[in-house]
């Protein structure tokens, strides 16, 4: 099984920090990062992101498009920030979009 599908499997279990990947797949952080983006490509956006937040003023990050987590809060400037965190979501099924006959 390659790393990204290895990772996919992982993501599928639940909400998974980039450290937390990283040490479950005994890779460095960095390299982390790029498998998500490929990661997001494969899936075609089934890939979901909760957004990071300053823990020192709540502020979201709501519109950042990059994976890692910012280095300081633009509001506060603290740099004590929740990393984002990854998921897989819950796709619909494709055969349910015509009702089954009976």
């Amino acid at each position: 099984m390659t790393i990204r599908k290895e990772i996919i499997a992982l993501l599928s279990t639940g909400e998974w920090t980039a450290k937390d990947i990283s040490q479950a797949m005994h890779i460095p952080e960095k390299e982390v990062y790029n498998h998500l983006e490929h990661v997001q490509r494969s899936l075609k956006g089934a890939l979901g992101i909760k957004a990071p937040a300053c823990l020192s003023c709540g502020f979201t990050f709501t519109k950042r498009r990059t994976f890692r987590a910012p280095s300081r809060c633009p509001l506060c400037k603290s740099e004590h920030i929740k990393d984002p965190l990854f998921f897989l979501l819950q796709q619909k099924r494709k055969d349910m979009s015509h009702p089954p006959l009976l």
